[in-house]
Protein backbone atom coordinates (compact mmCIF):
# COMPACT_ATOMS: atom_id res chain seq x y z
CA UNK A 1 0.00 0.00 0.00
CA UNK A 2 2.72 2.44 1.11
CA UNK A 3 4.59 1.99 -2.60
CA UNK A 4 1.15 2.39 -4.26
CA UNK A 5 0.84 5.83 -2.81
CA UNK A 6 4.34 6.86 -3.29
CA UNK A 7 3.77 6.18 -6.76
CA UNK A 8 0.91 8.39 -7.19
CA UNK A 9 2.39 11.36 -5.39
CA UNK A 10 5.47 11.00 -7.47
CA UNK A 11 2.79 10.95 -10.39
CA UNK A 12 0.99 14.38 -8.74
CA UNK A 13 4.06 16.14 -8.57
CA UNK A 14 5.27 15.16 -11.99
CA UNK A 15 2.05 16.88 -13.23
CA UNK A 16 2.98 19.94 -11.21
CA UNK A 17 5.22 21.36 -12.88
CA UNK A 18 3.47 21.85 -16.05
CA UNK A 19 0.63 23.27 -14.38
CA UNK A 20 2.51 25.72 -12.14
CA UNK A 21 4.42 27.16 -15.06
CA UNK A 22 3.76 30.85 -15.11
CA UNK A 23 2.81 32.48 -18.84
CA UNK A 24 4.62 35.42 -19.28
CA UNK A 25 4.11 36.73 -22.70
CA UNK A 26 5.43 39.85 -23.76
CA UNK A 27 3.32 42.35 -25.90
CA UNK A 28 4.42 45.53 -27.78
CA UNK A 29 1.43 47.70 -28.18
CA UNK A 30 0.79 51.43 -29.38
CA UNK A 31 0.12 53.50 -26.65
CA UNK A 32 -2.09 56.30 -28.27
CA UNK A 33 -4.66 53.25 -28.04
CA UNK A 34 -4.28 53.39 -24.56
CA UNK A 35 -4.84 56.89 -24.47
CA UNK A 36 -7.77 57.02 -26.49
CA UNK A 37 -9.48 54.47 -24.90
CA UNK A 38 -9.19 55.90 -21.42
CA UNK A 39 -10.16 59.68 -23.26
CA UNK A 40 -12.93 58.12 -24.72
CA UNK A 41 -14.24 56.64 -21.65
CA UNK A 42 -13.69 59.97 -19.27
CA UNK A 43 -10.65 58.81 -17.38
CA UNK A 44 -8.20 60.78 -19.06
CA UNK A 45 -9.47 64.91 -19.77
CA UNK A 46 -6.64 65.68 -22.60
CA UNK A 47 -5.29 68.53 -19.99
CA UNK A 48 -2.11 66.13 -19.59
CA UNK A 49 -0.22 65.47 -22.93
CA UNK A 50 1.99 62.53 -22.93
CA UNK A 51 5.22 61.55 -25.07
CA UNK A 52 7.03 58.00 -25.23
CA UNK A 53 10.86 58.28 -25.27
CA UNK A 54 11.63 59.34 -28.48
CA UNK A 55 9.24 61.91 -29.17
CA UNK A 56 9.86 65.30 -28.32
CA UNK A 57 6.87 67.78 -27.21
CA UNK A 58 6.96 71.38 -29.43
CA UNK A 59 7.64 74.12 -27.63
CA UNK A 60 9.63 74.70 -24.00
CA UNK A 61 10.05 71.67 -21.32
CA UNK A 62 10.76 72.65 -17.87
CA UNK A 63 11.19 69.16 -16.12
CA UNK A 64 9.27 69.25 -12.85
CA UNK A 65 10.00 66.06 -11.78
CA UNK A 66 12.98 63.73 -13.14
CA UNK A 67 11.61 60.37 -12.58
CA UNK A 68 8.01 58.80 -11.83
CA UNK A 69 7.33 54.98 -12.21
CA UNK A 70 4.18 53.01 -12.19
CA UNK A 71 3.85 49.49 -12.17
CA UNK A 72 -0.01 48.82 -13.08
CA UNK A 73 -1.21 45.02 -12.82
CA UNK A 74 -5.05 43.90 -13.82
CA UNK A 75 -6.98 40.82 -14.11
CA UNK A 76 -6.54 38.97 -17.51
CA UNK A 77 -8.41 36.09 -16.47
CA UNK A 78 -11.18 35.67 -19.29
CA UNK A 79 -9.34 38.18 -21.48
CA UNK A 80 -7.40 38.51 -24.43
CA UNK A 81 -3.69 39.05 -23.72
CA UNK A 82 -3.87 42.94 -25.96
CA UNK A 83 -7.37 43.28 -23.76
CA UNK A 84 -5.80 42.82 -20.68
CA UNK A 85 -2.65 45.01 -21.55
CA UNK A 86 -4.55 47.86 -22.81
CA UNK A 87 -6.52 47.84 -19.26
CA UNK A 88 -3.03 47.83 -17.34
CA UNK A 89 -1.50 51.26 -19.81
CA UNK A 90 -5.06 52.99 -19.12
CA UNK A 91 -4.17 52.67 -15.19
CA UNK A 92 -0.61 53.36 -15.85
CA UNK A 93 -1.55 56.76 -17.64
CA UNK A 94 -3.97 57.52 -15.36
CA UNK A 95 -1.84 57.29 -12.56
CA UNK A 96 0.89 59.19 -14.43
CA UNK A 97 -2.05 61.98 -15.56
CA UNK A 98 -3.08 61.95 -12.38
CA UNK A 99 0.78 62.84 -10.51
CA UNK A 100 0.92 65.37 -13.22
CA UNK A 101 -2.06 67.05 -12.07
CA UNK A 102 -1.01 67.00 -8.43
CA UNK A 103 2.53 68.38 -9.40
CA UNK A 104 1.28 71.18 -11.78
CA UNK A 105 2.92 69.60 -14.88
CA UNK A 106 0.87 69.24 -18.03
CA UNK A 107 2.98 66.58 -19.56
CA UNK A 108 4.16 63.35 -19.14
CA UNK A 109 7.66 62.93 -21.11
CA UNK A 110 10.19 60.18 -21.85
CA UNK A 111 7.85 57.37 -21.13
CA UNK A 112 9.51 54.31 -21.11
CA UNK A 113 8.74 50.83 -20.06
CA UNK A 114 10.60 49.36 -17.40
CA UNK A 115 9.32 45.73 -16.87
CA UNK A 116 11.80 44.20 -13.47
CA UNK A 117 14.25 47.24 -14.32
CA UNK A 118 15.11 46.81 -18.18
CA UNK A 119 14.40 49.50 -19.74
CA UNK A 120 12.14 49.54 -23.15
CA UNK A 121 12.34 52.69 -25.23
CA UNK A 122 10.13 52.84 -28.48
CA UNK A 123 8.60 55.93 -29.71
CA UNK A 124 5.31 54.29 -30.24
CA UNK A 125 5.00 51.46 -28.29
CA UNK A 126 4.87 50.26 -24.50
CA UNK A 127 5.98 46.95 -23.13
CA UNK A 128 3.09 44.91 -21.56
CA UNK A 129 3.63 41.14 -19.76
CA UNK A 130 0.39 39.20 -19.54
CA UNK A 131 0.21 36.09 -18.22
CA UNK A 132 -3.12 33.60 -17.57
CA UNK A 133 -4.34 35.28 -14.24
CA UNK A 134 -2.16 39.01 -14.24
CA UNK A 135 -1.08 41.16 -17.30
CA UNK A 136 1.15 44.03 -15.96
CA UNK A 137 2.86 47.29 -17.22
CA UNK A 138 5.35 48.94 -15.90
CA UNK A 139 6.91 53.00 -16.83
CA UNK A 140 8.99 55.48 -15.75
CA UNK A 141 8.89 58.91 -16.94
CA UNK A 142 9.41 62.49 -16.37
CA UNK A 143 7.07 65.11 -15.72
CA UNK A 144 6.98 68.48 -17.06
CA UNK A 145 5.39 71.25 -18.18
CA UNK A 146 5.39 72.14 -21.67
CA UNK A 147 4.84 75.89 -23.08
Amino acid sequence: MHLKSLTAAALLLAAVPGISQARDTTHYLPMEAAVAQATAAGKLDGTVKFYMAGKKPAGKVNVINPLITTNQKTNAFGKSDEEACAWAMQSAVIKLANAAKAAGANAVIEIASNYKGVEYKNPENYECHAGAIMAGVALKAQLASVK
